[in-house]
């Protein structure tokens, strides 16, 4: 009953339970009100693989499902994070990206989020959850909900076709610089088509070398360049790109900065990445973090939120 990450600030609870945990939650639910300090001192410390023992022993003794009788005890903001926390990590994402396209409006930032930080095996199983889920396929949902080139590289990204050696061609690596920048800043209007080429296509190692040679040629960062060239969606989706192959746990860092500085809190932001990234990089997100801001990710959760919500971001925080 593995973890899924290494660098986690949820890790598998020592002398686990699954009986004891039951028993608790059961305990936490019975009578008036609901003691949601019981629940997330459970859900928050255990494993997506220990949770899922406890639905499927919660199920066998009560014979409910737990997600269900959560729903009818919890509301608002930790409801969210607890039924987040209860889903196994593909169920998650194909819930966050169907949440994200139904009803008026599309949450872009959601779909730029999850697709531009997958891996290759990550998106192949959202998108086998999210069929099973909705009896849909996710790319059919993207397109209709989404245009243009923005479109089109969602498409890209959802194909999970990229190359995931750590070959670096460098004559491939000069011509894709090369390439890039007479699409972009060498000409009159930019011609998008190029940048999905190499940005969605090529591995993490060959694009770090593509952007050095990029800045050699330009005198400019490649993010640089992408703001002058893109805007809106577009540009969001290809700086996520970009950032993710330098520095995954620093764009999260980044992402989770900018849904709690200023005047409210980006809730969706905000629950999305501490319960996706809990079991994966958390660690590393509080690191880059406090790098880049000089503040600790714990204490920017602590001015931001209160009650039980702040309590089960916290716990996933970690100290």
């Amino acid at each position: 009953m593995a973890a899924i990450g290494n660098r986690g600030t949820v890790v598998e609870a020592a002398a686990f339970n699954v009986e004891e945990d039951v028993t608790r939650l059961r305990g936490a639910m019975k009578g008036a009100g609901t003691d949601e300090a019981a629940v997330i001192e459970v859900l928050a410390h255990r494993t997506i693989a220990q949770r899922q023992s406890i639905k499927e022993a919660y199920k066998q003794t009560v014979g409910k499902d737990l997600a269900d009788d959560l729903q009818g005890e919890l509301t608002g903001n930790v409801e969210k994070v607890v039924l987040g926390l209860l889903m196994i990590a593909p169920m998650y994402d194909a819930y966050e990206l169907r949440t994200a396209i139904k009803g008026s409006g599309t949450e872009e930032a959601a779909l730029i989020d999850i697709l531009a930080s997958r891996t290759n095996a990550e998106i192949r199983a959202i998108t086998e959850a999210y069929m099973k889920e909705h009896g849909k396929s996710l790319e059919d949902d993207i397109e209709a909900d989404t245009s243009g080139m923005f479109k089109r590289v969602l498409v890209s990204l959802l194909t999970a076709g990229r190359d995931e050696s750590n070959s670096v061609n460098e004559t491939q690596a000069v011509q894709d610089a090369k390439e890039i920048y007479e699409a972009g800043e060498a000409c009159w209007g930019t011609d998008e088509v190029k940048f999905l080429t190499v940005l969605c296509v090529r591995n993490r190692n060959h694009l770090l070398r593509v952007f050095e040679e990029y800045q050699k040629i330009s005198g400019r960062d490649i993010e640089d360049s992408i703001k002058r060239e893109m805007s809106g969606s577009l540009e969001d989706v290809f700086l996520a790109i970009v950032k993710c192959l330098r520095n995954k746990p620093a764009f999260f860092a980044e992402r989770l900065y900018k849904s709690m500085k200023g005047l409210g809190t980006t809730d969706s932001v905000l629950i999305r990445i501490m319960v996706a990234r809990a079991e994966i990089d958390m660690l590393d997100i509080k690191t880059e973090f406090f790098k880049a801001y000089g503040k600790t990710l714990h204490s920017f959760i602590h001015g931001d939120s209160s009650g039980d919500y702040r309590k089960i971001l916290l716990e996933l925080c970690g100290e």
